[in-house]
């Protein structure tokens, strides 16, 4: 880079910067010369120098004074950076935007520090409570919001049928952090675990008990809808246009044809069983009664010995003759079964 154009570069933020001076200056005079010219004696309040968030801590060189009319003062406005100092070290506990009066509501008090507990309301608590990424409004409810609370729950009916409803449970509620953050200038959402709301002693009750009895979600009001409005609850035949009479007919109904197909499969079942028993009777006897007729085919299949005849004596005898005829096997047959320790014959006729 070339040397006069380093200088020019230079020359033209010094006089940039006393421009900036030279105009508050003028403003200043103005402010001063407009009061004097109304009758109205100048004051001075002290304003933030530059831009504070939540749980920065004041130093003389983030506050400065400037003039004010004496009788439009803010309440709980200091007059000098000196009075605001005194004392222990202070903290702010909201955005605290640039030339801002900084009030005594806005910062903390003697002995305080910026917690939490700093910035609740007389008679107010902080719960917690848990969400996610859908329950939290995707994570676009910030410190400062209010929101509605939904609670969600399953409750069975005195006929045996579940019926699933939601309630809003409380309305125009200030959310006071997100997670572990309570500064509302932030303005970048995130998905978070858990968001802290401040309300009365009875509505923590209340929170704490519809933590455990159903699912607790968020509705993010407008930001200058503070009223409150008539609620009713929402149920499934809201959705669907049934009636919960209409719904448990219709359950009873599925439960009815439920009940009767499970008692037709349990008699097909038996009905199998009691077929695959007799078949195996069958197949047992059949078998049984193969064995007897090959018994007897190979006892039919045996020839007597031929008997031994002796020499003829010289004498008149009477010739015989001696014919070997095969014995019928017999038409029937006894066969015995034994069916444990029990023996049972039957009378079958004999395969030829």
């Amino acid at each position: 880079m070339r040397a006069n154009t380093l200088i020019m570069i230079i020359l033209a933020g010094v006089f940039g910067v006393l421009a900036v001076v030279l105009i508050n200056i003028w403003l200043a005079s103005q402010r001063s010369a407009m009061a004097e010219a109304n009758g109205v004696q100048p004051d001075t309040v002290v304003v933030a120098a530059t831009a504070l968030k939540f749980g920065d801590t004041l130093t003389a060189d983030k506050l400065r004074e400037i003039a004010w009319p004496a009788g439009a003062v803010p309440a709980g406005a200091f007059k000098t950076t000196k009075e605001l100092l005194t004392g222990d070290a202070k903290q702010a506990l909201q955005a605290i935007g640039a030339n801002e009066p900084v009030l005594a509501t806005k910062i903390t008090g003697p002995g305080q520090r910026a917690t939490l507990s700093a910035v609740l309301g007389e008679g107010l608590k902080a719960v917690s409570i848990r969400v996610n990424d859908v329950l939290g409004v995707a994570g676009f409810v910030f410190p400062g919001d209010r929101v509605d609370v939904l609670l969600t729950r399953t409750m069975r009916n005195p006929d045996g049928a579940d019926q699933s409803f939601v309630d809003v449970l409380l309305q125009s509620v200030k959310v006071l952090a997100v997670d572990q953050v309570a500064d509302e200038s932030k303005d970048s959402p995130t998905v978070v675990k858990a968001v802290t709301v401040e309300v009365s002693t009875k509505d923590a009750q209340k929170l704490t008990l519809a933590a455990g009895a159903g699912q607790l979600s968020l509705a993010l009001r407008q930001a200058a809808a503070s009223k409150g409005e008539t609620t009713e609850r929402v149920t499934l035949s809201d959705l669907t246009g049934e009636m919960p009479a209409d719904i448990a007919k219709r359950q009873a109904e599925l439960d009815k044809q439920a009940a009767a197909d499970a008692a037709t499969a349990a008699d097909r079942q038996r009905a199998e069983d009691e077929r695959k028993r007799a078949d195996d009777k069958i197949a047992g006897l059949a078998k049984a009664v193969d064995r007897v007729g090959n018994k007897l085919d190979d006892l039919s299949k045996v020839k007597p010995a031929p008997a031994v005849v002796s020499a003829p004596e010289v004498r008149e005898v009477v010739k015989e003759v001696v014919k070997y005829v095969t014995p019928e096997p017999p038409a029937r047959a006894t066969v015995g079964v034994f069916r444990g320790v029990k023996l049972e014959t039957y009378d079958v006729p004999r395969q030829q």
